[in-house]
């Protein structure tokens, strides 16, 4: 039922055939629960761009996108953000090049929801990551479909408990804005898991990721965090949720 806090996308039923299987569209429902105006950010993996690649989602709002199987991309929330009547302009976290319709991803540190449709095996695979830093709280609840399904997600404020090297300050208001990764921060191997650190065995958990990890236990908290941080689903809707009040 649309109303004024409800933005509606106009969404269809596809039904492809892959393999003689028989695999519907996925639908997206972006829900923002903050209090205040988020700018969504969206970045494709393929030709088909969803929501235009941002839009503006005010408190209590939500639109619905409809991704074909095969899908790829990520989510995340952009802030206090200014556009112009051309739709250029910037955001404080997560912008995308000072546009409102992303055709990249966001600048770090930011929150992020990802997603592969229909991948290995006919499932679902998805994930919040902290692997590129902090910016909003978000969710992902599959609605329906079958297998695991488990919720994913960072309810946490991890701003709250930010160290002081890895905060970035609002200058507006001196508040904390974002919480950077170590990799972004101190640009080394270890952190980044490249060079002598590029594999699962030589790149370790660090105090660092330890820190996200403990806020935020089924996010992504650095590269390899494989294990407690991907999730599987088959014949899902996913609500993407900015600042869930609980998973």
């Amino acid at each position: 039922m649309a109303n004024n806090s409800s933005i509606h996308i106009l969404s269809f039923f596809l039904v492809v055939i892959t393999s003689g299987v028989a695999v519907s569209a996925t639908v997206f429902t972006l829900q923002n629960s903050c209090p205040y105006t988020v700018w969504p950010g969206i970045l494709s993996g393929n030709d088909n761009t969803l929501g235009d690649g941002g839009f503006p989602l005010t408190p209590g709002a939500s639109v619905q996108l409809t991704a074909p199987a095969g899908w790829s991309g990520r989510f995340w929330a952009r802030t206090g953000c200014n556009f112009d009547a051309s739709g250029h302009g910037n955001c404080e976290t997560g912008d995308c090049g000072g546009v409102l319709k992303c055709n990249g991803g966001g600048f770090p540190p930011v929150t992020l929801a990802e997603f592969t449709l229909v991948g290995d095996g006919g499932k679902d695979f998805y994930d919040v990551s902290l692997v590129d830093g902090y910016n909003v709280e978000m969710g992902i609840k599959p609605q329906g479909g079958s297998g695991d399904c488990h919720y994913a997600g960072c309810v946490a404020d991890v701003n709250a408990v930010c160290p002081n090297e890895l905060r970035i300050m609002d200058p507006h208001t001196g508040i904390i804005a974002a919480c950077k990764s170590a990799c972004a921060a101190f640009n080394s191997e270890e952190f980044c898991c490249t060079g002598a650190h590029a594999t699962p065995q030589t790149c370790s958990p660090t105090h660092y990721s330890a820190m996200f990890k403990s806020a935020c236990p089924g996010a992504y908290s650095y590269a390899y965090d494989d294990a407690t941080s991907t999730f599987t689903c088959s014949g899902s809707n996913y609500l993407i949720s900015f600042c869930p009040t609980r998973s």
